[in-house]
């Protein structure tokens, strides 16, 4: 292959190429005896791992470091890999597709649009005028369109703790934290009842390395006034460590 069929194959610039070329990330191949460089597959495979790894977010530094360490593997694990990621996305597509469907037919709500797991969820919960409930609702629908989490698993999980009957008072109380300093010693007792009130099938759900006030975490954290903050980082802390000893890891 030519430098524009490779690139063209794996859906990138020539001038990419080249610049991968450049920097040592994509080595250069041969060339014929016209001059043109001839690409082999294992070049395309190289080129589209470095493709896929940007685009999740990588910078070429850390992509040279990711390639390194897959030096040496049988090319045929290579495309194993990539084969495995290309169903990921497939399912993740029509996973998404489905979702739009679904949102297409339902009639449009003040919170939405929303996938149908989390406004059934958000239908079974009471109604209230809690402001930090009101906060809650807003933080799913950002989690549920940021496509976070464990979707439809985690919000059928939330629903029987959304429909429990002290979850109201539960929020009357941090909504009377809201002027209230980070050292206010209502906080320590209400993070350890709103943390025991999350049911394990919750924390089987949560996504590796969650809850966590750093992301997504750091941004629902900023959202709240100081003693609330407070309870809720708490509350996060609690629900890490059950994570972890629910998952045979080390505290």
């Amino acid at each position: 292959m030519r430098i524009g069929e490779i690139a063209a194959l794996v859906g990138v610039t020539s001038r990419a190429v080249r610049h991968y070329h450049h920097i040592g990330l994509l080595p250069e191949p041969g060339r014929r005896a016209n001059g043109y460089r001839a690409y082999t597959v294992r070049d395309a495979v190289l080129l589209a791992r470095i493709r896929r790894l940007t685009e999740i977010g990588l910078s070429l530094d850390e992509v040279r470091d990711v390639l390194a360490d897959d030096a040496g593997r049988e090319l045929v694990e290579v495309l194993g890999e990539l084969d495995a990621d290309l169903a990921r996305q497939e399912r993740e597509i029509r996973e998404r597709r489905e979702v739009l469907a679904a949102l297409l037919e339902a009639p449009p709500t003040s919170d939405g649009p929303l996938s149908p797991a989390l406004a059934a969820l958000l239908e079974s919960a009471p109604a209230t005028g809690s402001p930090a409930a009101a906060k809650d609702r807003e933080h799913l629908a950002l989690l549920d369109a940021a496509g976070g989490g464990a979707g439809a698993e985690l919000y059928a999980a939330l629903r029987p703790l959304a429909e429990a009957p002290g979850v109201g008072a539960l929020y009357e109380r941090l909504d009377e934290l809201a002027g209230a300093g980070a050292d206010d010693p209502r906080i320590a007792p209400l993070a350890a009842e709103l943390a025991a009130a999350v049911p394990d099938e919750v924390l089987a759900v949560i996504p590796d390395g969650e809850p966590s006030p750093t992301g997504f975490g750091r941004v629902l954290l900023e959202d709240y006034p100081p003693a609330q903050r407070e309870v809720v980082r708490r509350v996060m802390e609690a629900l890490a460590v059950r994570v972890r000893a629910t998952r045979g890891r080390s505290v």
